[in-house]
């Protein structure tokens, strides 16, 4: 059965990514309306699929053709596009992260996907990623304990990709170094960045360390990046990003240590599709294994899952999704506030 979606957002995420994407899956999906804030984009990017455009969401939303809505715009607002794409009556959601910016939105959201029994699916592509998979069930055969799990981000100039890569709002998605020597500024940089990038990996961190206990240290980096340390679960986390003007291409590596191995996921840059990420064992007495990589990425088996969710029945997570943000809300909002507080 093919499902017809509408998307509401068309930035370049839309161009680069779901489109090409959900072009793969045409025997799942096809795009029948497209819509934009007053852009003026929607209309080029509905012309390649002969799909529908307009301004705004009430057209789309009112679309009796349209069963699947895609949501594609500022993490703002996530939240009532998806209140609205239910009041709407529409069976089935594709969010892009963050489903909310704060937890009692997140609830609301998921209460009503509840009662109405929509299909929801977070666009969090790398815990999809078949390279995660094959990196858990490693971790789990081992039964090596984790401790420690580290998270680096070196990403070249968002244009290189996309235009807004981190997918924040102003005024931090900005081409011009924000001024991180202002505590209020450095704060909100690091929430944004969190709450807007780290959060590809932070169901990834979740799935290993499952409880979060508290920030360790917090900084903007300049230009624009952070640096976080935490505690979950009993195990050190760090993240660290940073973007750097004329940088080599992105780095974006996912390492788990544990009392046998060090195992590392190196995704592809956002935006590319160059299948799986790839996965590295190295192991304490010096055996070297890579696994291959799938011809499938995270953002084909995202939109596969949104499908079998629809055809199947089957029951959606919701109160993994929302523990999922409330792990992310506690550790942006306790890391802004490290990150604020005057050197």
């Amino acid at each position: 059965m093919t499902h017809r979606v509408g998307v509401i957002g068309a930035g370049p995420g839309l161009a680069a990514l779901h489109l090409p994407t959900l072009a793969r899956l045409g025997d799942l999906f096809a795009v029948v309306h497209v819509s934009d804030a007053g852009s003026g984009r929607a209309a080029a990017l509905a012309a390649r699929t002969g799909a529908r455009w307009s301004t705004g969401t009430e057209q789309l939303l009112a679309d009796p053709d349209v069963d699947v809505v895609a949501i594609c715009t500022p993490p703002e607002h996530h939240a009532p596009e998806i209140l609205a794409a239910i009041a709407a009556g529409k069976r089935a959601i594709f969010c892009e992260k963050p489903v909310a910016t704060n937890v009692a939105d997140a609830e609301q959201v998921f209460d009503a996907c509840r009662a109405a029994g929509v299909a929801l699916i977070v666009g969090t592509h790398h815990y999809y990623d078949p390279a995660w998979g094959r990196a858990r069930h490693h971790l789990a055969a081992t039964g090596g304990p984790v401790v420690s799990i580290s998270v680096t981000l070196a990403l070249p100039p968002n244009g290189r990709y996309h235009d807004v890569v981190t997918e924040m709002s102003e005024p931090f998605a900005m081409r011009i170094a924000p001024d991180l020597a202002r505590p209020e500024v450095a704060a909100g940089v690091v929430r944004a960045l969190l709450t807007g990038l780290a959060i590809h990996d932070l169901p990834l961190v979740r799935d290993l360390a499952p409880r979060f206990e508290g920030v360790s240290f917090a900084r903007a980096l300049a230009p624009i990046g952070f640096a976080v340390g935490f505690v979950a679960s009993g195990i050190p986390v760090q993240f660290t990003t940073v973007m750097l003007p004329g940088g080599v291409d992105a780095l974006w590596r996912v390492t788990v240590t544990t009392t046998r191995d060090r195992l590392d996921v190196a995704f592809p840059p956002a935006f590319v599709h160059a299948g799986s990420a790839g996965v590295r064992v190295q192991t304490a007495d010096g055996r070297d294994t890579t696994y291959d990589r799938d011809p499938d990425d995270g953002y084909v088996a995202e939109w596969r899952a949104l499908a079998e969710l629809i055809d199947s029945g089957l029951p959606v997570e919701y109160e993994e999704l929302l523990d999922d943000v409330r792990y992310t809300v506690g550790l942006a909002d306790e890391a802004a506030s490290f990150a604020g507080v005057p050197a």
